[in-house]
């Protein structure tokens, strides 16, 4: 006996009466989310500023202030693990208000039956990293829950910098003729996570991008370079960052495809799985939007780093047009690059 035909409305569902995994996707369901619930319960103006770091005036000084949580699974991956994932994180975030990363705070849910040694190696991994960093993890908190209640280890870390200079970098400062620039390859974190969780082979494996990129933004800043706007390209990759910056800064951001750096395996998953690599997240990875005038020289200061050697410009930003964001292939077709309704890839940070 045939199964009772059942018709599945194509338009995405945006209401649910519970949390989701889509929720956490960085797409257009998690913005809804965080609109309808945090916002509308703890509006302010800092909070409105709709940055990745909170930018404050503490006694004179301009302090950023930043809070993420890793959830990722498996703890370890190829190119890195949630210990390395949580240090930069935070200070990538630090970074993209332009602040020189000061100091981390740690906090761990534990699960029941965690290995001590997986959790000295999660330890060990955050410190070398911070000290890469040049930051120290200066507090913290421990918390166990039931077997069963937990997934090993979930890492929660918050991180204070200095803004030592005057220039405010925000979606809100992105103006018309702006270069967009990213400092690498797009897509390998996403791929990465994915392809040991799922235990696809492959010739050689995909590594990682998780990497710091404070050092970076201060080159760029030591060299007057005119930085209007900074963003890393974590979940929801290059697609949902452009469109939020977009929508604040009330324009169009134009990418042409063909510039944005894809290395030819994570191409290959993507198109073997169905993604678009421009919507897949990155750890290490951030868009710099710059004054057309100092582009060329921004991408030269990016390249001379270990992680920004292959940094692009990859569009420009115009006037309001028919969507934020808009991409031109290589025959010269253009298409909406719109948000993301859910997720793609769940738990990939």
């Amino acid at each position: 006996m045939m199964d009772e035909f059942a018709p599945v409305c194509p338009v995405p569902k945006n209401e649910y009466e519970r949390v989701v995994m889509a929720h956490g996707g960085g797409g257009a369901l998690m913005d809804r989310l965080i609109e309808s619930v945090f916002r509308a319960s703890f509006r302010n103006e800092t909070l409105d500023q709709r940055h990745d770091s909170a930018v404050l005036n503490v006694g004179g000084a301009r302090i950023a202030f930043t809070t993420d949580s890793y959830v990722v699974h498996p703890l370890f991956f190829p190119g890195g693990d949630i210990g390395s994932l949580a240090v930069h994180g935070t200070v990538n975030d630090l970074a993209m208000s332009g602040a020189r990363p000061v100091a981390l705070s740690a906090g761990y849910i534990l699960e029941e039956g965690l290995p001590i040694e997986t959790l000295r190696k999660i330890a060990d991994s955050m410190r070398d990293a911070a000290r890469r960093c040049g930051v120290d993890i200066v507090t913290g908190d421990t918390k166990v829950v039931d077997k069963g209640k937990g997934d090993g280890v979930f890492i929660n870390t918050t991180g204070i910098g200095v803004i030592e200079q005057d220039r405010v970098i925000a979606p809100t400062e992105v103006r018309e003729g702006d270069a967009v620039i990213v400092n690498g390859d797009l897509g390998r974190h996403g791929i990465a996570v994915l392809t040991v969780r799922e235990g696809l082979q492959f010739s050689s494996p995909i590594e990682s991008d998780s990497a710091p990129v404070h050092d970076m933004v201060a080159s760029l800043l030591a060299a007057g370079v005119e930085v209007h706007c900074l963003r890393d390209l974590t979940r929801g990759g290059l697609a949902s960052a452009l469109n939020e910056i977009a929508e604040i800064a009330k324009v169009t951001v134009s990418v042409d495809e063909s510039a944005a750096p894809v290395r030819d395996d994570v191409q290959g998953v993507c198109e073997l799985l169905g993604f678009d690599p421009l919507y897949v997240a990155n750890e290490g990875r951030f868009a710099a939007f710059v004054a057309p005038q100092d582009a060329a020289r921004a991408v030269e200061i990016i390249a001379r780093h270990e992680h920004g050697q292959g940094a692009a410009v990859i569009g420009c930003v115009e006037a309001a047009a028919s969507a934020p964001v808009l991409v031109k292939s290589a025959l010269g077709a253009v298409r909406i690059l719109d948000r993301l309704s859910g997720e793609q890839l769940p738990r990939i940070c």
